[in-house]
């Protein structure tokens, strides 16, 4: 769904014609307040910001669960090493 230019409305329209704003929003619109000319802040359904909420918590999962496949696959590989002696290592090259 794209924005068209009567869906950006600046901030003192905002304030005078929230009501109407928010029902028109409720309705599916989203809106974009502006402040001297420039993007503001956006107006959108709660729900939809639920849902755009958990459309990013569930790609944060798949970028774990990719990162976690090449971590697989580096053991698969054997491009590992024991972290107790990478620690030991890097403490010795610390004191040093």
């Amino acid at each position: 769904m794209g924005i068209a230019a009567s869906d950006v409305i600046p901030l003192s329209h905002a304030r005078a014609n929230f009501s109407e704003l928010a029902e028109e929003v409720k309705g599916g619109a989203e809106k974009i307040i502006t402040k001297n000319g420039e993007s503001y802040i956006a107006l959108i359904d709660a729900q939809r910001l639920d849902y755009y909420h958990q459309l990013e918590r569930e790609r944060i999962h798949l970028l774990l669960i990719d990162e976690a496949g090449k971590g697989l696959d580096d053991v698969a590989a054997g491009k590992v090493k024991d972290a107790r002696g990478a620690i030991t290592a890097l403490k010795r090259r610390r004191s040093a």
